[in-house]
């Protein structure tokens, strides 16, 4: 999202800084710049010229990026020795001269060491994996690299190596000690001792051991170590501005178009294993209910082939086996936030966008006719004048919803991480007369006003806005703008994601500057600009506050903008002249009748009695013993399966589509059967319920209030 108003201005800035940083070279060596030194050189200019808010690129700096980069690199800390980075410890204040010209030495040099350490390690591993595993001694490991230290010799390496294979082998065994006793009395049920059980379970690691190693020497190359370098710096201005080497760039095109057959997830790597970015709303992904924002994908298998296991691959690479053929099986083994595994069956299909656009129905239960409108994301086709623009279709659904005549509309936004800003404000001008909207500011400028300059209200009545922890951006603007008018109701997690700053990819060549599609320096992901509420509060770090808090699955995760440490600060500017709306509704009893339901709701209390045990266990100490290390896994388990059970309510909401929308999907079975997936979820949604107990008690004041006039 950003201001077009500022966008010409901005394109003249940025342009300009990418011709000073090749103008500025010349200051610092007398060679000819290599390719490294001109994209990093290039980079620190348009950071410097460009983000919003850029850290100054000095020798604390460079200490910074040193230490982010070394872990990046040694993710697990068990490549390199402490006196390695000793020796590197040369380059630990001249990064921040590399940036501003100097030649590249770090990365070249690091890259050294680190090729010449992978293969001490995968001896290690091979002869630690070459004999049985002892699971009956009193021993653990810290796998939570930040509460390590590097090693200091190659003694006290070698120990970590045998703890860590211990305990990866250990996991796939008490996994295949489990599915053993699980399948007795099946049909060709063959019993296996438990030696035979435990090497099936290290040869298992054998294999992942070696796509690792494999990974590290033939495709983890220089240049990859040098992008990521590029992006540790980067990242650290920000989290949301970031590196994009040309091939990145075409593969993020790639994902764009939605020209394949697969799941509907996107990946991301972190800390050594692939995790789930996003789920595409109404996707196999979506529709299983068994994938979350954050899980970590341990295997991949096709359908009833072998799983192939993910740990040391790259994104790419786990992307390309995940996709494949139409109507073809993949089945993923996710590791849940709470250390639990679980087997997914998915069947591909070709993603059709469709679903992430606005939809209605309606929901009642006894007392009231309640809307119902998903908004997936901000959506807007600004190729095509007469695409699909989020705002026209919201509207369309609150025009049918009225037909029906509804008492009240719930805007469900959880999820969705943003988009269009202009939908942002015209969609906000639906349910307010004219006024400001968003206040966006640049680094350098005064504060810019959006506003709604129509004073027609399409609809009047009750409203509540529905987020969570992952409700970013955009969504974080649409809510603060209904809370600050006092325009409706935003329940949900205690706040939203956080995201309150403004993006825009900016070509580092030379021509073309920010629009150049074939690139071979590479682009930025630039964070420009800044979102503050109308009260004038920003909406960076700390997100939007419910009005009336529900008690969550995933309060307790650091998922949040505010849980990264180079996130950008909240702040503050001078409120916009704006007129609350004069409703009528009173937020403080509607409050406290929730809070009552809430506190008496068995669900409720279980939720949250359940997430803070599994918050307050110690997830990063491993047992190696196998009776402890079984007992463990089971109390999780036992906890996790019972979250998972709370998931479906004793009495389903009744929820109906529109009567003109009933028979809509009649002559596609595929998009009917998730259509009614979508609406058999939203029958179970324990928060959908209390949301509409909360509606319930707005119309019944609004009712009071028209009724004594």
């Amino acid at each position: 999202m950003f201001s077009r108003r500022s966008l010409p201005f901005l394109l003249l800035v940025l342009g300009a800084a990418v011709f000073i940083g090749f103008r500025s070279m010349g200051n610092h060596t007398t060679n000819p710049p290599s390719k490294y030194e001109r994209i990093l050189h290039s980079v620190g200019e348009v950071l410097m010229q460009g983000h919003y808010s850029p850290k100054e690129i000095n020798d604390q700096f460079s200490k910074d990026i040193f230490k982010k980069y070394v872990v990046a690199l040694d993710q697990d800390k068990s490549i390199f020795l402490a006196t390695d980075i000793e020796e590197l410890k040369k380059y630990e204040t001249k990064i921040d001269d590399e940036v501003l010209g100097a030649p590249v030495a770090f990365v070249p040099a690091i890259s050294t060491i680190f090729t010449k350490r992978v293969p001490q390690a995968e001896a290690i591993a091979k002869e630690f994996l070459s004999k049985p595993f002892d699971f009956s001694k009193d021993e653990s490991l810290m796998v939570d690299p930040d509460k390590r230290d590097f090693v200091k010799s190659e003694a006290e390496l070698k120990e970590f190596w045998r703890k860590r294979l211990k305990y990866l082998v250990l996991d796939r065994y008490v996994d295949l000690l489990e599915n053993q006793e699980k399948s007795k009395g099946k049909e060709g049920f063959v019993k296996k001792t438990n030696e035979e059980l435990e090497k099936e379970a290290r040869e298992r690691v054998i294999k992942i051991m070696d796509r690792m190693f494999n990974r590290y020497k033939l495709k983890f190359s220089e240049d990859d170590r040098f992008n990521l370098f590029v992006n540790t710096i980067t990242s650290a201005m920000d989290p949301h501005t970031n590196f994009f080497p040309p091939v990145d760039k075409r593969y993020f095109d790639e994902e764009m178009s939605g020209e394949f057959y697969g799941i509907g997830a996107s990946l991301r790597e972190e800390d050594g294993v692939i995790k789930i970015a996003s789920i595409l709303t109404g996707s196999p992904a979506y529709r299983s209910g068994d994938l979350t924002v954050g899980d970590v994908v341990v295997k991949v298998a096709q359908g009833e082939q072998e799983a192939v296991d993910l740990t040391g691959y790259i994104v790419t690479d786990a992307v390309k086996i995940i996709r494949g053929k139409k109507g073809t099986e993949v089945r993923l083994t996710i590791r849940k936030v709470d250390g639990t595994n679980k087997m997914v069956k998915l069947i591909r299909e070709k993603i059709i966008q469709d679903e992430v656009y606005a939809r209605s129905t309606i929901v009642t239960n006894g007392k009231s006719k309640i809307g119902f409108i998903s908004l997936p994301e901000f959506y807007a086709n600004f190729d095509d004048p007469n695409g699909r623009r989020c705002a026209d279709d919201v509207a369309r659904e609150i025009v049918k919803l009225k037909e029906e005549k509804v008492e009240g509309i719930v805007l469900d936004l959880r999820n969705n991480g943003g988009g269009s800003l202009y939908d942002v404000v015209r969609m906000v001008g639906l349910f307010v007369e004219d006024g400001p909207i968003v206040q966006v500011k640049d680094r350098d400028g005064k504060p810019q006003i959006l506003r709604d300059r129509d004073k027609t209200v399409l609809y009047d009545g009750p409203l509540t806005v529905m987020v969570n922890e992952f409700s970013a951006s955009a969504s974080e603007i649409f809510a603060a703008a209904i809370q600050d008018y006092k325009r409706g109701v935003v329940i949900g997690s205690t706040s939203t994601f956080g995201k309150g700053t403004v993006q825009r990819q900016i070509s580092l060549d030379r021509e073309g500057a920010t629009f150049n599609p074939t690139s071979d320096m590479g682009s930025i992901k630039l964070t420009l600009q800044k979102f503050y509420r109308i009260n004038g509060g920003s909406t960076q770090l700390r997100g939007v506050s419910s009005d009336i808090v529900l008690p969550d699955l995933y309060e307790f995760s650091d998922l949040r903008e505010k849980d990264d440490p180079d996130a950008l600060p909240w702040d503050e500017i001078q409120k916009a002249d704006y007129a609350t709306w004069k409703g009528d509704f009173d937020l403080n009893a509607v409050r406290i009748n929730s809070l009552a339901r809430i506190t008496s709701n068995p669900t409720f209390n279980l939720i949250k009695t359940n997430t803070e045990w599994l918050s307050k266990q110690n997830e990063n100490l491993v047992y190696l013993n196998l009776d402890k290390y079984r007992d463990e896994k089971k109390k999780r388990s036992a906890t996790v399966k019972q979250l998972e059970s709370l998931n479906k309510l004793n009495k389903e909401i009744d929820v109906k589509p529109l009567p003109a929308e009933a028979n809509r999907y009649a002559n596609d079975k595929d998009r009917d059967d998730r259509f009614k997936a979508w609406m058999k979820n939203l029958s179970n949604d324990i928060y959908l319920e209390e949301t509409v107990n909360i509606m319930n008690d707005m119309i019944s004041q609004r009712n009071l209030a028209i009724n004594k006039k």
